[in-house]
């Protein structure tokens, strides 16, 4: 069958091989890669311009992004920000901290996407890392390996899932009887995946993770800043103590004295009281006053008490170096009239080599002072090349997350993982169009924020993936692989067959995304599923479950790769701590899909 093949199907082949080898190389974009193949399939005539774009109309596509918005609301309201804070707690052992991340962490990520819960834990487990002594290498890779086990659970819980769920809404439109997925679809077989792949991480990562990271961490507290903050009257933390408020044992901060009225308290023990308008005094890394920016209850001296807990959503965190012909040179904070000349906030300032003293607004400026403003969204394109400042840097966080709306991002999420498990993959995009415009319409995130929290390179490479897919498909070649996976297994029966797929879904994800591993490997799958007689949801399934579980690689999924700068991690740290947990996954997987599927 296969040297029965036309040009098409082998110009396809080779194509998809020269794709592979290309992201492989990690020298280019994986959007520019993937988008490149889709539109030479175009230009060549393999496919239509319609099935070169069906795949950017997707249900499955849109509903992965629309679901970024759906987690910018979660990030701008502190929602997730107040779990991560809650869940690591003061253990220094180290065995109870991967428990305390991964499980309730898994938990988590079966609800929401994955991904933003791992950028929004990093800084808060870099913390306790720095603050336990626990070396960073030991927790990273639990970070995004838990997450990833949840997010096996549920329809929601990675784009993986949803981009298979699309796929297969899209061939019950044609095919009478086509099965779909509802939200727990994939929890008989990838619950059990999540407690034994957890069980794993807790038990050998003591043995076989790394001791690393720890430069690394050390590295990012370079800039030692100082920063002053006001509590304001609503703040829980008035009539509580140090310890109480949870702000004596921080992530890389120190409280260096409180400010109350004309008096200064030094040397602050953990029993003092804190009183509304106390001025706390912080040093300590850009990351941890980043942080600390974040408390509830907090804010810089330097806004309004009538705007203290007003949602600031047009605010940036910028740092900007003091260049030496700025007329900020020799000019205290308040006399240089920051807020004015430059409609922004000083948080803190840096200054190589000293700890600065007294009030923020009486630190008389000098040129290569550092300086971490909150400022409009426009403050980096407009001072960037003036000579005010030398360098201007985006910090890349809100200012001030809209804390009173935590509870409203929250209702808003429960609402739509709800509306799913009732109304099925059918409901996921009207549903996920409904989250969105409500975290957007009650304020939980602002439009902008909204529209640069949308990875575009992701969806790019989804979008193109399902061209390259169809070309696969209407050329023959998936056919044709189907076929041969199916000679290969027919000898050991259905499991065999599964158990193929899963494989080679793997071997896919390990060089290209997840999302488009899953896409091309879904026809294939699914062909093999037809000649084979093998009910069709069970290697979507498969393929939905082994285009996540691969943790061999830091590319294999995006989360992997964001945790391997903070762990120090090298591609053999990888393959020795995440390969087990892939045979274990595999296995699991296979055995729970046959048991689920009446395939013994």
């Amino acid at each position: 069958m296969v040297l029965g093949l036309g040009w098409d199907a082998w110009f396809t082949a080779g194509l998809v091989v020269v794709m592979l080898v290309m992201l492989a190389s990690g020298r280019f974009g994986a959007d520019t890669v993937v988008g490149g193949a889709l539109g030479t399939l175009l230009i060549v005539g393999v496919i239509t311009p319609g099935e070169a774009l069906a795949g950017f109309a997707n249900p499955g596509v849109v509903t992965v992004g629309l679901l970024y918005v759906v987690a910018a609301g979660l990030k701008e309201t502190g929602a997730i920000g107040v779990i991560s804070s809650r869940v690591l707690g003061r253990t220094r052992s180290e065995f109870a901290a991967r428990a305390r991340l991964c499980v309730p962490l898994a938990g988590l990520s079966a609800f929401a996407n994955n991904t933003p819960i791992v950028a929004t834990f990093l800084p808060a487990v870099s913390g306790f890392s720095r603050r336990s002594g626990i070396a960073a290498g030991k927790l990273m890779m639990p970070l995004s390996f838990a997450t990833i086990l949840g997010g096996l659970c549920t329809l929601v819980g990675t784009s993986t899932t949803i981009v298979v769920a699309g796929l297969l809404l899209e061939r019950a439109a044609s095919v009478e009887g086509s099965p779909v997925f509802s939200m727990f679809t994939l929890t008989p077989v990838g619950l059990p995946i999540a407690i034994i792949g957890i069980a794993y991480i807790v038990f050998m990562g003591g043995k076989l993770l790394p001791s690393t990271g720890d430069a690394l961490a050390e590295a990012g507290e370079g800039r030692s800043y100082t920063v002053n903050l006001r509590v304001t009257a609503e703040s829980a933390a008035v009539g509580k103590t140090i310890e109480q408020a949870g702000l004596r044992h921080l992530t890389g901060l120190f409280l260096s004295r409180i400010e109350r009225g004309d008096e200064a308290i030094v040397a602050v023990g953990p029993d003092q009281v804190i009183h509304a308008n106390d001025v706390l005094v912080f040093v300590g890394a850009l990351t941890s006053v980043v942080e600390l920016q974040a408390f509830k209850g907090l804010v810089p001296t330097g806004v309004e008490k009538e705007q203290a807990e007003a949602y600031r959503p047009g605010q940036q965190l910028v740092e900007a170096v003091v260049s030496p012909g700025s007329p900020l040179v020799n000019r205290t904070i308040r006399e240089a009239g920051v807020r004015s000349r430059y409609d922004s906030v000083v948080v803190a300032v840096h200054r190589h080599g000293h700890q600065l003293e007294g009030k923020i607004g009486d630190i008389r400026l000098r040129a290569g002072d550092t300086l971490l403003l909150e400022a409009g969204s426009d403050f980096a394109s407009k001072h960037r090349d003036s000579g005010d400042f030398y360098l201007v840097n985006e910090v890349g966080d809100a200012a001030a997350p809209r804390h009173e709306r935590r509870w409203v991002a929250v209702g808003v999420v429960t609402a739509f993982v709800a509306a799913i498990s009732i109304g099925g993959a059918a409901w996921t995009l009207p549903a996920a169009f409904g989250a969105a415009m409500l975290m957007v319409g009650a304020r939980c995130c602002t439009a902008p924020q909204a529209r640069r929290s949308i990875d575009w390179p992701v969806l790019v490479v989804i979008g193109s993936a399902f061209g390259i897919g169809a070309a696969m498909r209407e050329t023959g070649l998936a056919p044709a692989i189907a076929h041969l996976l199916v000679e290969a297994a027919s000898a050991w029966g259905p499991i065999a067959l599964l158990a193929v797929i899963y494989v080679a879904t793997v071997v896919f994800t390990t060089f290209v995304t997840n999302n488009a591993a899953a896409v091309l490997m879904f026809p294939i799958a699914v062909g093999a599923a037809e000649e084979a007689g093998v009910p069709v949801l069970a290697v979507a399934v498969i393929v939905a479950i082994a285009s996540s579980a691969e943790f061999t690689t830091p590319i294999g999924y995006q989360t992997n790769l964001m945790v391997a700068g903070p762990g120090g991690y090298r591609w053999s740290h990888y393959l020795r701590f995440g390969g087990p947990l892939t045979v274990i996954a595999g296995v699991v997987g296979v055995l729970g899909a046959s048991v689920v599927y009446g395939l013994f």
